[in-house]
């Protein structure tokens, strides 16, 4: 295939990466860095200093981070059961894993509010066995539940495609010069898979950090994340230019992830899934 050919072939992908990418940074960049009259300013982006926004900021980075957390160490061990297990990629257990992420995102989380709820499934089922009822929905660990169900997936695939790549003779190699699981979990299977430990953790952390539905579905719109800050801005405040600020404080968290995908996954090995 000629080159004449491939640049025909790559035009579609070009003006839609231009019209629905490119432009809509530039636009956020804009008046993000401009107040409403035109003139530039940093007011925007300093006003992620004031009190009720940087508490959105911290909060949001908690529940993110615990989240992320929660998801490592959840997805780690599952990921190794589907390698050891010779699993395939389209194998029935990854297609279940899959299987959540092709039901729509806020489908998914209005179920969750249904469960949670006082008078939901689970307290339904509660009362019935005469066990007490719990009272998580509308708090900070609804929003964290609601996170890694979303995420989950998002984690695991990237650690499991990694780690199905490493050679079962590596591990034998460490297993006859004497190292025990604990030796070849630390010193072998950990070190080859963090190009997908942190492809995992910057898929799970990033959206994370930007939600705003999770909070408003299982936080009762009671629980402010940054992500909800910004949408009231835009949707609520019609301030364009504070909720575009206040997003380009956010970039900073995804160009930091993007650096950290680019130094330890090089070889784009945790997300060719």
């Amino acid at each position: 295939m000629n080159k004449s050919v491939k640049r025909l072939l790559a035009g579609p992908y070009i003006v839609w990466m231009i019209g629905f990418t490119i432009i809509p940074l530039l636009l956020i960049v804009f008046y993000g860095l401009t107040d409403k009259g035109g003139a530039f300013t940093l007011a925007n982006v300093l006003s992620i200093g004031t009190p009720e926004h940087a508490k959105a900021l911290f909060l949001s980075l908690g529940l993110s981070l615990l989240s992320t957390l929660i998801c490592l160490v959840l997805a780690y061990p599952l990921a190794m059961v589907l390698r050891r297990k010779n699993i395939g990629q389209g194998s029935f257990m990854v297609f279940i894993f899959i299987l959540p992420m092709w039901m729509n995102f806020l489908l998914r989380t209005l179920a969750w509010q249904t469960l949670l709820e006082k008078n939901g499934v689970i307290n339904g089922i509660l009362n019935f066995l005469h066990l007490p009822n719990i009272a998580i929905i509308n708090t900070p660990w609804a929003i964290i539940l609601g996170m890694v169900y979303n995420f989950l997936p998002f984690m695991i695939l990237p650690i499991y495609n990694v780690l199905a790549k490493i050679d079962d003779n590596t591990i034998n190699a460490a297993k006859d010069l004497g190292a025990n699981e604990f030796q070849t979990l630390t010193h072998i299977w950990i070190p080859l898979s963090l190009p997908g430990i942190i492809s995992g953790i910057t898929m799970v952390f990033v959206p994370a950090l930007t939600t705003f539905v999770i909070s408003n579905l299982l936080g009762g719109s009671k629980i402010l994340l940054i992500g909800n800050v910004i949408e009231q801005e835009f949707t609520k405040g019609s301030n364009w230019n504070l909720g575009s600020g206040l997003s380009l404080v956010l970039m900073i968290f995804i160009l930091l992830s993007m650096a950290l995908i680019a130094k330890y996954d090089k070889e784009g090995e945790g997300t060719a899934f």
